[in-house]
């Protein structure tokens, strides 16, 4: 083999030598193929690390190091949106628009009105008169949860309750009511 032959093999070799990084630890010689960012705020800078010494600095690395806990949990709800605004949805009763009629503030853009009576109480459920009554009896007025006629149910039967009455026969008719009352809601709202 000549030397012009030579040379031309191993030219990209020599090329990709010349190249090399070198391993940016202190007295490290070698190739630096690893990076890792120089600090918090230069996460687009990097060190060029060989395989040891990358591994060392991340054991090593901290973001957060020199925080408080403020800024910490400021950064992490940011992150949890992925950097972008937000706001509750709570609030939007009140839309105002601009003469574009853009949506201003955290308002929803609704032109057409398509979502006016979004806000609006759900229309309630027409009570029938013996509902009416049952809950009368109960001592309670709608719109209830069942949990609130069980509580009312259990006051009123200690309340009535014959033995606490001293065998009131007026306090045992009373208990029966109250007792058919609640047998009436329980099927109606359980």
């Amino acid at each position: 083999m000549s030397r012009n032959q030579s040379e031309h093999l191993f030219r990209p070799f020599r090329k990709a030598q010349q190249q090399m990084k070198l391993c940016d630890a202190h007295g490290c010689e070698g190739e630096g193929i690893y990076r890792a960012p120089i600090s918090r705020d230069h996460l687009d800078q990097y060190y060029w690390f060989c395989l040891d010494h990358v591994r060392s600095y991340n054991r090593a690395w901290n973001f957060f190091a020199g925080l408080d806990e403020g800024t910490i949990e400021r950064m992490t709800r940011a992150d949890t949106v992925w950097q972008r605004p937000s706001w509750p949805f709570s609030g939007r009763s009140h839309r105002h628009y601009d003469n574009a009629g853009f949506s201003k503030g955290n308002a929803a853009n609704d032109p057409f009105g398509f979502f006016e009576h979004e806000d609006a109480d759900p229309p309630s459920k027409p009570a029938s008169t013996e509902e009416t009554r049952a809950l009368a009896v109960l001592k309670l007025r709608p719109p209830v949860t069942f949990e609130e006629i069980r509580q009312s149910y259990r006051r009123l039967v200690k309340e009535h309750h014959p033995d606490a009455n001293g065998g009131d026969k007026a306090a045992e008719e009373r208990l029966k009511i109250i007792i058919q009352a609640y047998g009436h809601l329980k099927a109606i709202y359980s």
